[in-house]
């Protein structure tokens, strides 16, 4: 567990160091939501409905923007060899880099999500659920994204090929997310569409490190 640990602490550490990660993707989530209300007009209804998606898209669109670096780097320095010799299960260590991809993105994208919001006219009784259906769903994007990022680390400029691979894939946490806060903001029970985005979560979190694991033992072999 130390050792985990310390692996997520050197993510986040890196991944502050060199202003990729939490920045490049909050500043992407705070363009496209603000510049929505430029191009679908002012009107306040039209906002509103529009809200949901716009900032789902948004958070998705984010966190694929610092998923190649998720093993890239490591790769080509040997930290990755050095990494699959240690006592530490490969699976462990996808796990461990997908959390802190999510504590860099994930996170700090679902704690800007309400204050955006505000500028698309979204509901505030729907507030909670956009917090919950973020951080629930962008989890399960991070361990998907990590999944693709483990088939093209060995790829040169492999950012174009990953997004082909990992987009299809976030489909459904796309669509039970928004789902969420757009019954949320209509006032209906957005309670089903919640669970069933938490369980496709867990069932990402739980299969994908193994997957993953298998793709990146194939690379170094």
């Amino acid at each position: 567990m130390g050792g985990l640990t310390s692996l997520i602490r050197r993510d986040l550490t890196l991944a502050f160091r060199a202003g990729g990660g939490a920045g490049q993707g909050l500043a992407f989530f705070l363009i496209v939501t603000l510049l929505v209300p430029f191009g679908v007009g002012p009107n306040p209804d039209i906002l509103a409905v529009v809200a949901p998606g716009t900032l789902w898209i948004g958070a998705l669109l984010s966190a694929l923007l610092s998923l190649d670096r998720m093993f890239q780097a490591d790769f080509e320095d040997g930290t990755l060899d050095i990494l699959a010799l240690s006592p530490i299960p490969m699976e462990s260590l996808v796990a461990a880099k997908a959390l802190a991809h999510w504590l860099t993105t994930g996170l700090p994208l679902t704690c800007l999500a309400p204050l955006l919001a505000i500028t698309l006219n979204l509901p505030v009784e729907a507030f909670v659920w956009l917090i919950a259906s973020l951080a629930i769903g962008t989890l399960g994007l991070s361990f998907l994204g990590a999944f693709g990022a483990s088939l093209t680390v060995g790829l040169r400029r492999g950012g174009l090929i990953l997004s082909v691979l990992v987009l299809p894939l976030y489909i459904p946490t796309l669509i039970f997310g928004a789902r969420c806060v757009s019954l949320a903001a209509g006032g209906e029970d957005p309670l089903t569409a919640l669970a069933l985005l938490a369980g496709l979560s867990l069932f990402i979190v739980a299969m994908t490190p193994f997957a993953a694991a298998a793709a990146l033992k194939v690379q170094l072999s």
